[in-house]
């Protein structure tokens, strides 16, 4: 599976910005498909994810104010960041797996480049 993550930049704290997540190699139907990000010298962390049919897990941190969806037409997903803050900055990394969802790294056999957020306060 190949994964391309798109969208980040900079953005005021209040802001918004929508990340964007492509897949391919692998049927998308099969996919749980998620976002993690990493701060600079902290450990990578679970953000969100989505199940094929809409099912959804977010961190305590992100709820309320980010929103993950999936077009599996299109095989994408995004995540729309609303509200953002300085302790939102990170690299965005998308990733995927087969079966259940889960908010461990360790679970996820696919990644993406990642993307940086960047949040001005």
């Amino acid at each position: 599976v190949q994964l391309q993550a798109s969208g980040g930049g900079v953005v005021q704290a209040g802001g918004s910005l929508r990340l964007s997540c492509a897949a391919s190699g692998r049927p998308f139907s099969a996919l749980v498909m998620s976002w993690f990000r990493q701060a600079p010298g902290k450990e990578r962390e679970f953000v969100s994810a989505i199940t094929w049919s809409g099912i959804t897990i977010n961190a305590d941190a992100v709820k309320g104010r980010f929103t993950i969806s999936r077009d599996n037409t299109k095989n994408t997903m995004d995540l729309q960041m609303n509200s953002l803050k300085p302790e939102d900055t990170a690299v965005y990394y998308c990733a995927a797996r087969l079966t259940y969802l889960s908010r461990s790294s360790e679970n996820y056999d696919y990644w993406g480049q990642g993307t940086l957020v960047t949040v001005s306060s």
